[in-house]
């Protein structure tokens, strides 16, 4: 994403004739989106990558202050899935510690693996089995949680795990005054995504719906919708 300026001077396409090209970035309602998420395709691919995202990196998952205590609310139920050693990382420094930049992001263990990382096989449906793919402990037991008190999904409001794992490859930036802009991130073991994503012709905004409306909410995502709508409509998609 370009700095704060830039964003600023760049103004969402008029609706009707297509004029040039499509804008690096456009404003949906009050947030600021990188064209990316609309012109680039996208689909996870267990099958090849096995959660990679999980263990690979110099950092852990950018959280915030409220995401840390709905962490620490969750641990004693995850503590059983985790490592020996992500245990003593949080038992150490907790479940979150600021890294080089500043940022608040999960702890990690040997430099690059999230200590909420656990592994299993996961059903993706009618049969298809990734075995021993990297799993969020946290997700698993929120997914447990709900199996238990026999709902079929997740209830709305259940806290999950943090949104920034849940967005990827989508990142979000605030800016001092309080803006929102989303960059679409691409990561060299996320090629597989890409190329499958390709394969189904599935847009990054498409493949990330459910956690674009559980950040932004279902009004602000059926806006981003109609925007993508019309642009396709007057050629730019």
């Amino acid at each position: 994403m370009e700095e704060r300026n830039s964003a600023e001077a760049t103004e969402r396409p008029s609706l009707g004739v297509r004029v040039g090209s499509l804008p690096p970035i456009i404003e949906v309602g009050d947030i600021l989106i990188s064209s990316d998420l609309l012109t680039e395709e996208f689909c996870c691919d267990l099958d090849t990558c096995h959660g990679a995202c999980c263990i690979e990196g110099d950092a852990g998952a950018p959280v915030t202050i409220d995401e840390i205590l709905e962490i620490e609310n969750h641990v004693d139920a995850v503590w059983p899935d985790l490592s020996a050693s992500a245990q003593s990382v949080i038992d150490r420094q907790g479940v979150a510690y600021t890294d080089q930049e500043g940022d608040l992001v999960t702890s990690i263990v040997g430099g690059k693996d999230c200590v909420f990382t656990c592994y299993g096989d996961i059903d993706l449906g009618e049969g298809h089995i990734v075995k021993n793919c990297c799993l969020c402990a946290l997700e698993r037991a929120a997914r447990k949680k709900a199996e238990s008190n026999g709902q079929s999904s997740m209830v709305k409001g259940q806290w999950i795990k943090p949104i920034s794992c849940a967005l990827y490859p989508i990142r979000e930036k605030i800016f001092s005054d309080g803006t929102v802009a989303l960059n679409y991130h691409q990561w060299d073991i996320c090629r597989c995504g890409r190329e499958l994503g390709r394969r189904l012709h599935l847009p990054v905004y498409r493949f990330l719906k459910a956690p674009l409306i559980r950040r932004f909410g279902q009004a602000w995502y059926d806006e981003l919708c109609v925007v993508a709508d019309e642009l396709h409509r007057q050629g730019y998609l």
